[in-house]
Order: C-alpha cells, then structure tokens, then sequence
C-alpha cells in the first residue's frame, strides 16, 4: 500500500507541475482553457473552477490542459439550425440552447442565417413566434456558452484561441511543461541537500559509522586529514582511494582538531564485494547543508542528471541500448516499491529524476510531445507562416498514435520480466 500511495503522490506530482506550466502561461496568454487533466481515458473525478474544468482520468499514462483552437471546435452553428438564445443584462448572447430548448421557455428561438461566433462575434436568424418574421442580427458575448442536454460549453472567440498569439506566446505556454519538470526537481534537489547535506570533496570526515575502524582509531566527525602513511590528501577522494587500497594494514594519519595537529594509527577494515576486497574507514564524506551550499547542489545535480539522461538517449538512437531498456508505468512503478523500501530520501532522489526524465523526454522533437509542438514553431519562424493546422493535427495524432504503440510495447515487456 505504501509504494501505491508513493507511485501516486510521485506520478501525480510529476504531471501535475508538468500541465501547470502549460496551463498558467496558456492562461496568462489569454488562451481559453477547457480542460486540466491527470491521466488518460475515462473521468474520475472532475471539478469546475472558473473557465477550466480540472479532472482526474483513469490511465496513468500522462495528462493534458485541453486550449481552445488546438482541436476544430465540437459546435459549429450552421444556417438553417434552429436555436435558443438567452440573453445577458447587457442584451448580448450569453446562452445558445441547441437542443431541450423547451426547457427554456424564455428563450428567444431563430432560425440560423448566419452566424460567425469567432470574429464578429454575431449571428443574424429569423425569429420564430413574431407576426412578421424579419430577419434581426444579435450580438454574442465574449463570455457566452452553448448549452446542448443541460451541458454548457464556453464558446471560444478567436482572440481566445491558441493561434491567435503569437509565435512567442504559443512557444512559452508549450515549453513552460518540461520547464516546470526541471523546476520541480531543482527544488526537491535542495531539499534534499537540507536533509542530508551536498557532499564537499575534502579530506574532512564526515558522520563516522558505529565500531568503525576511524572510531577504533579515536576520529571524530570533523577531523581533517593532512596525509595517510606519508601521501597528502586534499580531497575526499584521496583519502576513500587509499583507505579502499590498503585493507587491514596499519595506516598512519597526520589529523587536524581544531588548532591541534596529532599523528594516529588507523586499521581499515577488509570488506568483500562481488569477488573484491577493498579496505573501509566507516566514515561518511563531508557535507554542507547551508543555504547556499544546498542550493548549488540542486543546480548541479540536476545539471549532471539532465547531462547523464541525455547520454542515455543518444545510446537508444545510436542502438548502445535496446527497447527492452526502457520502462513503462509497469517498470517505474516496480522500480518505486524497490526504492520506497530504501527510505525517504532515496524516494525524493528518484522523483527528481524521474521529473528531469519527464522534462527532457517532452522536449524530444516528437510530434504529439512538447518538443514536436515546438519544431513546428520553429518550421513557421523559418517559413514566415504557419503550417496548414489540419495537416499539423494529423502529424500529430499519428504521432500520439505510435507513442501509444511504444507504451504498449514497453508495457508488455516491463510485465514479462516482472511476471512471466
């Protein structure tokens, strides 16, 4: 139960900051919103807030904020459609019943001869009821919704739409997703600097384990270690390599404690690993849990992960590394139990990680992914004008298409080396 509760707080965690982005830029851009999402597939839960409506769906697999004028609209109003209209107190459209328009007795019924509901924001009917039908134009509100079996939908008018901002708009609020993924492991880097410290590489030692060959040998956390049997060391690294070299021999260490300089025989103690034995000291390397010190460790740790992710992903191109290398929810959720066994702080190291994966796999020039959004934004810069949105659609669904495909794959294989 507790890796379930894990995988769901880390899941959930890495989508949910990942559409924020999305959808606090797309908002700030004055982008109609429809839709915020965690997971695919059927609804869970699902509130309303505002313009937005904010759900929860069944697959784990990813999530969505659904802009207005990504898609073709769903309502299109035709000439000769018969429709309901309600009114606001400045007499503007605010309603357009479609259908049940019984229900509203107080609606204004027509009969459609024209109606553009992205520009002019009008539409022009006959009035059904009136002596001498007459052809009158009515104007919409920007805030104003069709209503079809008791649903309402926001009518959204081009200015509200996705393509009607700029390049630059468009490009921010698809790029802040991934952004938000580096953000957030930035943050749960510090943090994880504050809890256990960034290591610092000098011959300083750190927290000493208990029965230790440095406590046999009367060190104390926060002695400095000059030399080692006549070879200086500066950095930690000197003292774990000829501490690991010299297993169970008498050592010499020249220590500083405070304003004092003393001379004391260490024995490190042999210990065997996969067929090698290496000597141990039983002491921790130094770290720096300051302010500042944890945030240079957020900076540089998430730089090293991108940098090593990103090696990684050459390897799969390059064919270093096969399909059956990659993991799919199956996989990561596995990979979660094995690491929420290890206690908190390795859980926090393996959601940054997985929150920096998220964020470069986005930025993949993939259609259907961020970075697919992205080079087509790039084509339209190049070519001055952007590229017929029907046959970017396309690209993009078959590209979700074999995303799914590969999701599949991975799964399946992910469930045979777990199971089968």
């Amino acid at each position: 139960m507790n890796t379930v509760i894990a995988f769901i707080l880390i899941f959930g965690s890495l989508v949910f900051f990942h559409e924020l982005g999305h959808l606090v830029l797309a908002k700030r851009a004055g982008i109609l919103c429809r839709e915020f999402a965690i997971g695919f597939g059927p609804k869970l839960l699902s509130f309303k807030k505002d313009e937005t409506v904010y759900t929860i769906r069944l697959l784990p697999i990813g999530g969505f904020v659904r802009m207005a004028g990504e898609d073709p609209e769903v309502v299109e109003v035709k000439p000769g459609f018969n429709i309901g209209l309600l009114f606001n107190r400045e007499n503007k459209v605010e309603k357009i019943i479609l259908n049940n328009k019984e229900k509203y007795p107080q609606a204004k019924i027509i009969e459609v001869e024209h109606a553009d509901l992205e520009h002019e924001m009008v539409i022009t009917g006959f009035v059904h009821g009136e002596e001498e039908e007459s052809l009158q134009r009515f104007e919409v509100s920007e805030e104003s919704y069709f209503v079809s079996d008791g649903q309402e939908l926001q009518i959204a008018p081009y200015n509200r739409q996705f393509a009607s901002k700029t390049l630059g708009q468009r490009a921010a609020a698809i790029i802040a997703g991934p952004a938000m993924n580096f953000i957030l492991a930035f943050f749960l880097l510090i943090a994880l600097g504050f809890i256990q410290g960034a290591p610092v590489n000098e011959s300083r030692l750190g927290e000493l384990t208990t029965d230790s060959a440095a406590t046999k040998a009367g060190l104390v956390e926060g002695d400095y270690i000059q030399s080692i049997s006549g070879q200086e060391t500066s950095t930690w690294s000197d003292v774990v390599s000829i501490i690991r070299a010299n297993p169970e021999k008498e050592l010499t260490f020249v220590v500083t404690r405070g304003d004092k300089t003393f001379e004391t025989t260490v024995v490190p103690a042999a210990v065997k690993e996969d067929g090698e034995t290496f000597g141990r000291l039983g002491a921790y390397s130094p770290v720096d849990k300051s302010f500042f010190g944890s945030i240079k460790y957020g900076f540089v740790e998430t730089f090293v992960w991108s940098k090593e992710i990103l090696v990684n992903f050459g390897k799969l191109i390059t064919g270093q590394f096969s399909i059956d290398a990659l993991s799919g929810p199956v996989g990561i959720y596995d990979i979660t139990d094995k690491v929420a066994e290890s206690g908190t702080i390795n859980l926090l190291r393996w959601a940054a990680l997985l929150s920096i994966n998220l964020g470069i796999v986005n930025l993949l020039p993939i259609p259907a992914l961020d970075g697919g959004r992205l080079l087509f934004f790039l084509i339209e810069a190049l070519r001055g004008k952007p590229i017929d949105r029907h046959k970017e659609g396309l690209v993009h669904l078959i590209g979700f298409a074999l995303l799914m495909l590969l999701m599949l794959v991975v799964t399946w294989n992910d469930i045979q080396r777990l199971f089968l």
